[in-house]
């Protein structure tokens, strides 16, 4: 296993909903996860956080915190990778969630959060397993 990697999940926030993406293509395909990705190097964390958003669903969102509100440390076994997963809160501002990356996301959709799809990708499960809660 190599060194783990900085991901990057942006909880975006709509009324009393958030946004979750159906993976396939890479590691927790068939999973439930929020739109992220990796730090990019030379990036600092709002940059990469908007970008992801922007790039995986086309949403414009405006950023709620500058540092992260919560970490996980994610080590996917039968992978072999491990993540020290970064998560921000952003406002949902405009537009309709659309599975730009195709081949990374079958589609978006809003949930109540305590109404969260099955079966949920692995940062999002020990996320919860901490306890957090967005608003």
């Amino acid at each position: 296993m190599e060194r783990p990697k900085v991901g990057l999940a942006v909880i975006v926030l709509r009324e009393h909903q958030v946004l979750l993406g159906k993976r396939k293509g890479s590691h927790g395909t068939g999973t439930w996860g929020f739109p992220g990705g990796h730090l990019e190097p030379g990036e600092n964390f709002e940059e990469g956080a908007l970008r992801e958003v922007e790039e995986e669903t086309g949403l414009k969102v405006a950023m709620m915190d500058r540092n992260p509100v919560a970490v996980t440390n994610d080590v996917f076994t039968e992978e072999n990778e491990h993540y020290a997963t970064l998560y921000f809160r952003a406002q949902y501002v405009s537009g309709e969630p659309e599975a730009i990356k195709k081949d990374k996301c079958e589609e978006w959709r809003w949930f109540p959060w305590s109404y969260f799809p099955k079966p949920l990708f692995l940062p999002i499960q020990n996320l919860l397993k901490q306890g957090y809660k967005p608003l």
